[in-house]
Order: structure tokens, then sequence, then C-alpha cells
């Protein structure tokens, strides 16, 4: 059944990511892509979106893989999956957190843990980076270069330097993503 088969991919999602959203992008990218929920290019595109509408991105992408699966009660049981872990584990160091940051055991473990969700994070990234702008999924693929999106992030990126350097402001997200997707309408209406 699609609806338990959704729960249980988003709870290990859930239970075994560290990182926050974006750590957990690699595991759900293998996962969604292995179970044939997403091809590549539909991940991409559904990371988009979620990059872009309100509230953290592990959970928009589970909601809306969910939703593409199962209507809205696969949004549910994904979201309810990808969100269960983490609310548990919350709960429960709560409970004991004084105590429990304090153990060597824990700031050692948690000291390991940060540069192996830095790589994750890293290599999703490059591994999406080289689909999007270059076309290559597999060390066999072809680059087939999208001169468009190549354009597009030189642009996006030159800005957040302006803003930054210039302007001596952080660059805000949102106002780069509503600048990227209105340079994508322009550049792919040709």
């Amino acid at each position: 059944m699609i609806y338990l088969k959704l729960f249980l991919t988003f709870f290990e999602i859930g239970a075994v990511s560290f990182g926050g959203g974006y750590g957990m992008l690699s595991l759900m990218r293998e996962l969604v892509v292995q179970n044939g929920w997403l091809t590549d290019n539909e991940m991409l595109n559904f990371i988009a979106v979620s990059e872009s509408t309100p509230g953290p991105i592990a959970i928009n992408m589970a909601t809306f893989v969910g939703s593409s699966q199962g209507g809205i009660f696969g949004s549910f049981c994904a979201t309810l999956g990808v969100v269960l872990p983490a609310f548990v584990i919350i709960l429960i160091i709560a409970s004991i957190a004084n105590a429990f940051m304090k153990k060597r055991g824990v700031t050692a473990f948690l000291g390991g843990v940060k540069p192996c969700v830095v790589a994750l994070i890293i290599g999703t990234a490059v591994t999406m980076g080289l689909k999007a702008l270059v076309g290559v999924s597999t060390v066999k693929t072809a680059p087939s270069f999208d001169f468009r999106a190549i354009i597009i992030l030189c642009i996006i990126v030159g800005l957040s330097l302006l803003i930054k350097y210039a302007f001596k402001k952080k660059p805000k997200p949102i106002l780069l993503i509503v600048i990227s997707a209105v340079l994508g309408v322009i550049m792919y209406s040709f």
C-alpha cells in the first residue's frame, strides 16, 4: 500500500538523517528516485519549489512527494513520517537536555557527525549542480551544458556578492529566488 510505504520511507529518512533538511536531501533523493516516485529532474524541480515555499525544506519535500504519489493522504503520511522521529527525539532530549549535553560522549558524537553532514550537503549540491548545469548524472554521461542555467547562476551569484559587499547587507533568499524565477521565465521562454 502506497500510504504505508510513503510513511515508512520518510520515517526512515527522518530517523537516520542528521543536519536538518539539507542533510536529509541526499538520502531523500536516493530513496525517492529508487522507489520510482520521481526522476532526478523532477526531484530538482521539487527541491526548487520546496526551497521557495515557506517552511523547512525536508517537510516541504515530503509533502510534495507524498502528494504526487498519494494525494492529500499521501502528503499527510509522508510528512508525518519525516517529522515523527525528530519530534520524539526532541521530546526525549528536551526532558534530559541539561545533563545530556554536558556529557563528553555526546559532544564527541556531535563533533564527529558535523563533518559528515557537511559532506552530505556538499555531495548533494555537487551532484545536483552537475545534473542541472552540465547535464551529467553518471561518470559515463557526456556533458551537455545548459547555458541558460549557468547564466542565471552567474547573475544570482554576482547579485548576491554585490548586495553583500557593496551594500554591506546579507542578500535576502526570497529576493534571489524571485529574481532567478523571473530570469528563468524570461530565458526559457525563448
